[in-house]
């Protein structure tokens, strides 16, 4: 396949939004054990690792059609800024010097200087753009389309749209495997998870998963992808040599209905042998051993809890809680909650710069 001239959805704007607030307090409610030894020993390995590095966390806020920026030393948010309607997913560039964040209702990609918090520029993205991951050599930016059912990758360098990809109906979660040759998309209403041939383009496998699919993680090996169903409440565990699931697992929260649980953002520790499930309204982070994926813990967080990040050393995990307006600190070597941020309205996506 060809790459496809696209035509550019919007002209990029020359916006200069001023700071919204420092901090930006919480705001309303929106409608919409076994192997203790295990978990021990892998807590211990963990707490190794040192002290977390400080930097800083970025969290989209949906409702609040901004971004509040979390000093993750103090703990602490620092700033809240504007950028656009409707933010959700989200990815700093391989040099940590800007933000890019998926403006659904603006049709666009906006570009975030992260030192003078200013928007700099946009990217074509196509529809309705809910998530997006970065290539490992930070060349090329993957975008799912939620309202056009593709796939749609942007050069960064040129700020153009350099192929669309068709995929599913209602795609959202991305994943891009970690030697970059791999694409993978989920559709929420076509249940599958599309493999997609990179740079070639080409869709090579539609996987089959449970009901409504929200996001891909490869473990950091690339050995392994994890699809969460927020619906069918499962993860599937996917071979991507075999392009098979291989393995499915589920949740249970005791006092909590099965519906009640429903899995969403996943990551995991840069030694694959933790993984991170946020369950939505379950309002909890299951851990997971990577291997074995028996469920070790569920921790307590705030309300209808939807994305993960770990900072740059896995010492601290975030969380962010959507209608408690909110994002938990965990610490991992303990596998602790350790502090609730209050952030703007409607947390959905949050990334974690270094130093």
């Amino acid at each position: 396949m060809t790459p496809v001239g696209l035509r550019d959805r919007r002209p990029e704007p020359s916006w200069d939004h001023a700071l919204l607030s420092s901090p930006h307090p919480a705001s309303g409610h929106l409608p919409r054990f076994a192997e203790k030894g295990k978990l021990a020993l892998l807590a211990l390995a963990l707490a190794a690792t040192g002290p977390a590095l400080a930097g800083a966390a970025y969290v989209t806020n949906e409702k609040g059609d901004s971004v509040s920026i979390i000093d993750t030393a103090k703990m602490q948010t620092t700033k809240t800024v504007a950028i656009g309607q409707r933010p959700r997913g989200l990815a700093l560039s391989k040099d940590g010097a800007f933000l890019f964040v998926c403006l659904g209702d603006d049709d666009t990609i906006a570009i975030l200087d992260t030192k003078s918090l200013r928007i700099v520029g946009a990217l074509p993205s196509g529809p309705d753009p809910e998530q997006l991951r970065l290539s490992p050599d930070g060349a090329t930016l993957f975008v799912a389309n939620e309202n056009d059912a593709l796939l749609t990758a942007i050069d960064v360098a040129s700020r153009k749209a350099i192929r669309e990809t068709p995929v599913g109906v209602e795609p959202e979660g991305v994943a891009v495997s970690p030697d970059g040759k791999t694409v993978v998309v989920t559709s929420e209403t076509t249940s599958m998870a599309h493999f997609i041939d990179w740079p070639g383009g080409e869709s090579v496998a539609n996987i089959l998963v449970p009901s409504r699919p929200r996001f891909a993680e490869f473990k950091p090996d690339g050995a392994e992808l994890w699809v969460s169903s927020e619906v069918g409440g499962k993860i599937s565990v996917i071979d991507p040599v075999r392009k098979a699931v291989v393995q499915t697992f589920a949740f249970d929260v005791p006092g909590l209905r099965k519906e009640a649980i429903q899995p969403v953002g996943i990551r995991f520790t840069r030694d694959g042998r933790l993984g991170f499930v946020a369950l939505g309204p379950a309002n909890r982070v299951a851990v997971v051993d990577g291997a074995t994926k028996a469920v070790l813990k569920y921790i307590l967080v705030g309300q209808r809890v939807w994305h993960l990040a770990l900072t740059p050393d896995d010492t601290q995990l975030y969380a962010t809680n959507g209608v408690s307006n909110d994002v938990t600190v965990i610490d991992v070597a303990s596998l602790k909650a350790l502090k609730s941020i209050p952030v703007g309205s409607y947390p959905w996506g949050v990334a974690i710069a270094g130093p």
